[in-house]
């Protein structure tokens, strides 16, 4: 029957791979392996006898058929998303669903939120800890905190917090016979690194830091790399080298006490933390109250520091 649908999981393989060109970026959007998504396509294929994707080199081509219903398709897939979210936000119990770094998770937010439940009417909260960046529509979020330079199309921004850069190490650092004193003791430290790149903006490195501080003579690059700011800050914590923390990251581990600052100098970016959320979510009086609140932590951390 022309009518008959294929299989779900097929059509939302060849949605996500359509919509962001590319089987791996795909496969991580739904958390399977590539293998598994190509398989998907090709099911969807035969059931349709088309085809759908062809491959030019390293790159991704949609065929005529494909981008015929792609569009439509995706639009579908949000229809869907916004069903069930209607029928979820008929729950007993309200709840706003946050997306947020888990990074920005764990260093920043779990820790001040206490206070948010303090707060009379506050609503739950439901932590969707990604590294990537929500669909609203589709992933049923109803606000979240991202990264970047301040340019969110379509949604309501408010800027939260801004990152400087700066080394930090463990307290035990500080003694011994290459006790930190002065920048040039890092020769003999290990340097730690988060290997990572950010889609706009720039995010500086050993390199910018060690040209502030006039220092020669030390290779910006050598150390131990990681790709994850959580185990590199577990690093600098046990003392197996210096890190060169952002300060979302390291402020709270430097007041307990886990982690010193060993100099003043500090390198601005000109990237931060912002509170977003649809247009038509603004105006909900939780989100309100939980962006109200955000703002509040995050002007008293711009004091302190």
């Amino acid at each position: 029957m022309a009518d008959r649908l294929p299989m779900l999981p097929s059509l939302r393989a060849f949605e996500s791979v359509a919509r962001l060109g590319s089987v791996r970026a795909a496969a991580a959007e739904l958390h399977v392996t590539p293998a598994a998504v190509s398989q998907q396509v090709k099911a969807l294929e035969a059931e349709l006898g088309l085809q759908l994707v062809r491959r030019r080199g390293n790159q991704l081509e949609l065929t005529e058929a494909a981008r015929a219903g792609s569009e439509t398709l995706t639009a579908g897939f949000r229809l869907l998303a916004q069903s069930v979210r209607a029928m979820r936000e008929h729950q007993a119990r309200p709840q706003i669903r946050l997306s947020v770094d888990p990074t920005l998770a764990a260093s920043w937010l779990i820790g001040r939120l206490p206070r948010y439940r303090a707060l009379a009417g506050h609503v739950d909260l439901l932590l969707d800890a990604n590294r990537r960046y929500a669909d609203f529509a589709r992933d049923g979020v109803d606000a979240a905190i991202r990264f970047g330079i301040g340019r969110f199309p379509g949604l309501d921004a408010h800027f939260l917090l801004a990152e400087e850069l700066f080394p930090v190490c463990s307290p035990q650092l500080l003694d011994g016979p290459h006790a930190l004193r002065s920048p040039a003791d890092l020769r003999h430290h290990t340097l730690l690194h988060n290997d990572w790149s950010t889609r706009v903006g720039r995010w500086p490195d050993w390199q910018d830091w060690l040209d502030a501080a006039g220092v020669t003579g030390i290779e910006p690059k050598s150390g131990l790399h990681f790709n994850d700011s959580l185990v590199v800050l577990e690093a600098a914590i046990g003392g197996q080298g210096v890190f060169l923390g952002n300060t979302t990251a390291v402020q709270d581990l430097i007041a307990a006490g886990k982690l010193v600052e060993p100099f003043d100098l500090r390198l601005k970016s000109d990237l931060g933390y912002y509170f977003v959320c649809t247009e038509q979510a603004a105006h909900r009086r939780d989100i309100i109250a939980l962006r109200d609140w955000l703002l509040t932590e995050a002007k008293a951390d711009r004091k302190e520091a």
